[in-house]
């Protein structure tokens, strides 16, 4: 394929992360105050977008306590720097097995929650971007996997829509582009989407070039991607991104160093970051024209109303997931008669539906 360069971009500094490395670098940020700080930093060298989680500020360990969210969000919003927020949704859908001859009860440091508990904080702080892990993986340790079910990304992807966030859909393999554009073929997420290539994590796509390019190749016309890579490929992945026609993230959630045997800050990731891409001919984008470009809105936080009420009558199919849009079973008749007649006739199905009495391993 030709080369098809960037020449304006945008970066995202993925600011503190949930990994165990908040030991492993005194610049990794813990409170809510050194992580706005440390974002402020980082808008300050370049960044448009910063790309939030949250850490107990007394273990550093990771959490999603929406006091916590608040205090970043407002300590952000209240300085004298502009930066689009982008907070994580990604937490609430970890699942650590016992072991491979006991897997079964789930070990500690599992943690699985419903969509509106994974929503709660973006639905109080209203950034104008939060991830959407858009698959299920195993994670680099022998037991974990991150859990991101189809039903559970229909429901966040709708309640994420209808609070006007955009979603940033976290991509770390090729079927979960694939799955993407399922939810934006449905009308769940709404075109162009916004995309983050995660590469190198595992097990996901690994992070050699025709492996990404194989990525790249799979992101639709129109939409928007970022890309990025762990540790020392970090920053030959600013690069990559820009010659492949992309957007960069960087930060400590992804890489702790700035050279050999040097912890770096955020700020000074995203200083190199800009070297690399006003070497290259292309400019830095300005929170603003990132705004423009991906039609954001900038909020003060409010309320978790609009989450709550977006779902309250909502149904959920037994069978497959489909979360259904409207009151109720609106539009149960069609979606079962297409997709579940041949496990149940609809005659058949609708009384235990309606009744709550639909069991889908009652049928096995």
């Amino acid at each position: 394929m030709p080369l098809t360069m960037n020449r304006e971009v945008f970066i995202t500094c993925a600011v503190t992360g949930s990994g165990a490395t908040q030991d492993k670098s005194p610049h990794v940020p813990r409170s809510p105050k050194e992580i706005a700080e440390s974002a402020i930093a980082a808008a300050k060298a370049g960044a448009a977008i910063v790309h939030c989680h949250v850490r107990d500020p007394e273990t550093g360990a990771p959490s999603r306590d929406p006091r916590l969210y608040r205090e970043v969000t407002e300590l952000i919003r209240d300085s004298a720097t502009d930066v689009v927020l982008n907070l994580t949704a990604g937490m609430g859908g970890d699942m650590i097995f016992g072991g491979s001859e006991t897997p079964l009860p789930l070990a500690r440091g599992t943690d699985m929650a419903g969509a509106t508990e994974r929503l709660a904080h973006v639905a109080d702080c209203l950034p104008e971007i939060c991830t959407l892990d858009c698959g299920t993986m195993n994670f680099a340790e022998a037991d974990y996997v991150m859990t991101n079910t189809p039903g559970m990304l229909q429901a966040m992807g709708r309640m994420i829509t209808g609070l006007g966030v955009k979603p940033e859909i976290e991509a770390f393999d090729t079927g979960h582009l694939w799955y993407a554009k399922e939810l934006v073929r449905t009308g769940v997420l709404d075109s162009p989407a916004l995309v983050q290539l995660c590469m190198g994590v595992p097990w996901g796509a690994p992070d050699d070039l025709s492996t990404f390019m194989a990525m790249v190749n799979n992101v639709p016309e129109g939409w928007t991607f970022s890309a990025f890579s762990l540790g020392r490929h970090q920053m030959p992945y600013v690069a990559a991104a820009v010659l492949a026609g992309g957007h960069v993230r960087v930060g400590l959630e992804d890489n702790l160093m700035l050279d050999k045997g040097v912890l770096a800050t955020n700020a000074q990731l995203v200083e190199r970051a800009r070297v690399i891409i006003e070497g290259l001919g292309a400019r830095l984008m300005t929170p603003t024209e990132v705004r423009q470009k991906l039609r954001l809105t900038k909020r003060a936080p409010g309320s978790s109303a609009l989450l709550s009420n977006s779902t309250a009558e909502q149904k959920v199919c037994p069978e497959c997931g489909h979360l259904f849009q409207g009151n109720g079973w609106d539009g149960i008749d069609a979606h079962w008669r297409s997709k579940h007649e041949d496990v149940m006739p609809y005659e058949t199905a609708w009384p235990l539906l309606k009744h709550d009495k639909y069991r889908k391993d009652a049928l096995k």
